[in-house]
């Protein structure tokens, strides 16, 4: 194999293959990259592809001059510093020899010791799907849908369902949804569906959609979503394939858990009270975490206070652009609000409540749906 490529097309293809790449593994391929160079005609092209055994990534560039194919499995920590450090090169040249990468730049000269290309595990390629087509969403609309989900998901936790979001599509209508227990974030949209496409319903891995974040940066890319047995695959074009088994489990029955008889209805500013709860958040701890939010009817305000015993306390008051019910005092995590406020575009948001004790619910437009757990304000 030798192939020269654009550095920086290279380090980027590398930095996002490499989040893929297992940290640990009794595998040594496993915290790999697999480079492949290929050639049709005059035309060259260069494929890296990374797996964990759970969620796996081919990743393909075009700026490149490709003199002999072939393909070598190198380790990614090393390739991704190289790359990197490289940066006064605006081209660097890669050749396999044997099992071993040789990565030249200007001045520079670097072999890195690899493993056999065919002990890598066969992954998923760009026909990974063919056959089994689901939907097709332009990039833009499927970023935002992660983004206003992929946050409540929970962490490391034994319910092994909610480690992930919950991706269903019925008809031209999908829907994730996200919750680790004390919040749950759903949004949805329409979709172009295949035709003759089945309904679905799955689980993602929350490292998978953060994964594929990454890969979203035209916005007006066509991606195509298919799901094979066990896995779910995102095709971007021709240039990246992201495939990723599913979280086991059933899903918890999110819609009884969306409060439908609130009578408090609350319209505000999203920076504004974001600034406000971030700022109140300043005096919590761990002990006193939450942030006591009073809404004031008749003054058409909202004060935010928080005390943290030795350290002090906070008082902030905001103006309210709608109130619609009587007056009420309620405490909330802040993390929790303005991890929501960060992921809505509109500017106008909608609080709606019914008592200190239950569920808070913010709206934005009809396509976002998130509900809270109150805390207990000493």
């Amino acid at each position: 194999m030798k192939v020269i490529c654009d550095r920086a097309a290279l380090l980027d293809a590398v930095n996002v293959v490499s989040g893929v790449v297992a940290s640990r593994s009794p595998r040594p391929q496993l915290t790999c990259v697999k480079v492949v160079a290929e050639k049709s005609g005059k035309a060259g092209t260069l494929t890296l592809a990374a797996t964990d055994a759970e969620i796996s990534i081919r990743l393909r560039l075009s700026q490149v001059d490709v003199t002999q194919p072939g393909e070598v499995l190198v380790p990614a920590d090393k390739l991704r510093q190289i790359v990197s450090a490289e940066d006064a090169a605006p081209t660097l040249t890669l050749e396999s020899d044997g099992d071993a990468c040789h990565i030249k730049g200007e001045d520079a000269h670097f072999k890195i010791l690899g493993y056999p290309a065919s002990d890598f595990p066969a992954i998923p390629g760009f026909d990974a799907a063919a056959g089994k087509p689901a939907f097709t969403q332009d990039a833009a609309t499927l970023e935002g849908l992660i983004a206003r989900t992929v946050f409540a998901t929970a962490r490391e936790n034994t319910r092994y369902a909610i480690n992930g979001v919950l991706l269903k599509k019925d008809g031209k209508r999908l829907e994730m949804v996200a919750t680790d227990g004390r919040r749950l974030a759903l949004t949805r949209t329409s979709v172009t569906a295949e035709k003759d496409a089945p309904s679905l319903s799955c689980i993602v891995p929350t490292k998978a959609l953060s994964m594929l974040q990454r890969l979203l940066k035209n916005p007006d890319e066509a991606v195509r979503v298919s799901l094979t047995d066990n896995q779910i695959v995102f095709a971007l074009g021709e240039t990246a394939v992201l495939a990723s088994n599913l979280v086991e489990g059933t899903f918890p029955p999110y819609e009884d858990v969306i409060p439908k008889d609130h009578d408090i209805k609350i319209t505000f500013d999203r920076d504004v009270l974001s600034s406000a709860v971030r700022r109140a958040a300043l005096l919590t701890n761990e002990e006193s975490r939450g942030v006591r939010m009073a809404f004031k009817k008749a003054d058409k305000q909202v004060e935010l206070s928080s005390r943290a015993p030795e350290m002090g306390e906070a008082e902030i008051r905001v103006d309210l652009a709608g109130f619609d019910g009587g007056d009420i005092e309620i405490g909330f995590n802040p993390a929790f609000i303005t991890d929501a406020l960060k992921v809505i575009p509109e500017n106008q948001v909608i609080m709606e409540l019914k008592s200190s004790t239950k569920p808070g619910l913010i709206k934005s437009g009809t396509d976002f749906v998130y509900v809270v757990m109150p805390v207990a304000l000493g």
